[in-house]
């Protein structure tokens, strides 16, 4: 049951997960991501990028279910979810950043495709709606990860935006 302001809100990023909306987030909602992002980039799967997407997808399946899947089914359900999110990601915000760290380098070095690591806030915007953001909050919501102002956003504001839109309450 979701009782306090930040359950609810936690409860609902629970779609941001689930990809395909079948009302629970799998291993499938990480590598479909991976998949769709790949086609917006036009990155080949089998290319070093697409591989190391798919393996930080992976690996950030790995952690959230070790985190939030507490009857072993290789589901997470809402309620896991929001079980994990409060008993677990709340009070350490790291943690989750650092199960999301291997995928959302990934992300970067697709979208970004100059090598520095970093990539553009249009690129941001496209990503983000790959990933489920409704194309009239993405480009606002990429431009506010650009915290320097220098056009590009790097590992650590994903990364540190990340962790604080799912962990802490706002």
């Amino acid at each position: 049951m979701v009782t306090s302001e930040y359950e609810r809100r936690i409860a609902a990023r629970f779609a941001t997960f689930d990809q395909d909306g079948n009302g629970y987030i799998d291993r499938e909602d990480f590598s479909g991501a991976a998949k769709a992002l790949l086609a917006e980039f036009d990155t080949r799967a089998r290319s070093d990028k697409g591989q190391a997407l798919y393996g930080g997808a992976e690996a950030f399946w790995q952690g959230m279910a070790g985190i939030a899947d507490r009857d072993g089914d290789q589901r997470i359900t809402r309620e896991e979810f929001v079980n994990g999110a409060v008993k677990r990601l709340r009070d350490t915000p790291d943690r989750f950043a650092e199960i999301a760290r291997p995928f959302l380098h990934a992300v970067l070095a697709v979208a970004g495709g100059g090598g520095d690591g970093t990539v553009g806030v249009e690129e941001t915007a496209r990503a983000l709606k790959v990933l489920g953001v409704p194309e009239e909050l993405a480009g606002s919501a990429a431009a506010a990860l650009d915290t320097d102002g220098d056009g590009r956003i790097g590992e650590e504001e994903i990364v540190g935006a990340f962790a604080r839109y799912f962990t802490v309450p706002e």
